[in-house]
């Protein structure tokens, strides 16, 4: 049975600009400081925010990682050297830059907006050969299902839109209102899944936990937990054993 619980006291800190764009980071850079280090095929995972201004992050470049930028709340200004113009993304929003063989881009967050910026880490014998590519997907591009206290928005499977060179990954988002008390989620077996409170908070085993708790679950039937209040989560799942071998591993 494995659920381990990262707090935000527990996660990697990161700023830009002296601090007009704050980030706590369930998983960091090798040298951010943070518990919890690169797993499966995800490499990076950073929950990034504004307040009262908005901020650039200038232009830079990436080779490889597929790099996402979930629009949790608020605006988002991308640019990119193939798309080589300005596009905007709001809340419900995704991109994904598929660096391949290299890219540079630049992000504007406007004031009150918060992202999520994700880096996935595909076969790089593969991708560093390829010409890198950026597809954006609306908040409509992606099913929702709903029932009388549960929306499940579907952001990446085998059906979805989004396409993504890093193997068995499924994105979902879930809405609980808190009229639903306690909700049971499925663990799969051979996967870890990856959930972060977006917004409200959770009662498991007795324990309350507040926005921004990051859970890394895997090898038991399912987790069930108490809802508190209206309640955001955003899950990833990804495989336990990548057929080959990720950047992460090499580092080891």
């Amino acid at each position: 049975m494995s659920i381990k619980i990262y707090t935000k006291n527990d996660q990697a800190n990161g700023n830009f600009n002296n601090g007009e764009i704050l980030e706590k980071k369930p998983i960091g850079f090798p040298n951010d400081g943070g518990e919890l280090k690169p797993y499966s095929n995800i490499f990076y995972w950073a929950h990034a925010w504004t307040k009262s201004t908005k901020s650039t992050i200038g232009l830079h470049p990436h080779q490889g990682f597929e790099i996402c930028s979930f629009v949790l709340k608020g605006k988002i200004n991308h640019y990119d050297t193939e798309q080589k113009k300005w596009i905007a993304l709001k809340k419900g929003d995704v991109q994904i830059i598929r660096s391949g063989s290299g890219i540079s881009h630049a992000e504007e967050l406007m004031e009150d907006t918060e992202i999520f910026q994700i880096w996935f880490d595909p076969n790089l014998s593969n991708t560093l050969k390829n010409r890198a590519t950026y597809d954006d997907y609306k908040n409509d591009d992606f099913k929702k299902i709903n029932s009388k206290n549960l929306i499940v928005k579907l952001i990446k499977n085998t059906n979805s839109k989004m396409k993504m060179e890093a193997e068995g990954i499924t994105i979902k988002e879930y809405f609980f209102r808190k009229e639903i008390d306690c909700y049971t989620i499925k663990i799969l077996d051979n996967y870890v899944h990856s959930i972060f409170i977006i917004e409200g908070s959770i009662k498991l085993n007795n324990e309350s936990y507040p926005k921004g708790t990051f859970f890394k679950i895997s090898n038991i039937n399912e987790v069930s937990f108490n809802v508190e209040s209206d309640v955001k989560i955003f899950e990833i799942t990804s495989p336990q054993k990548i057929k080959y071998q990720t950047y992460a591993r090499t580092m080891i």
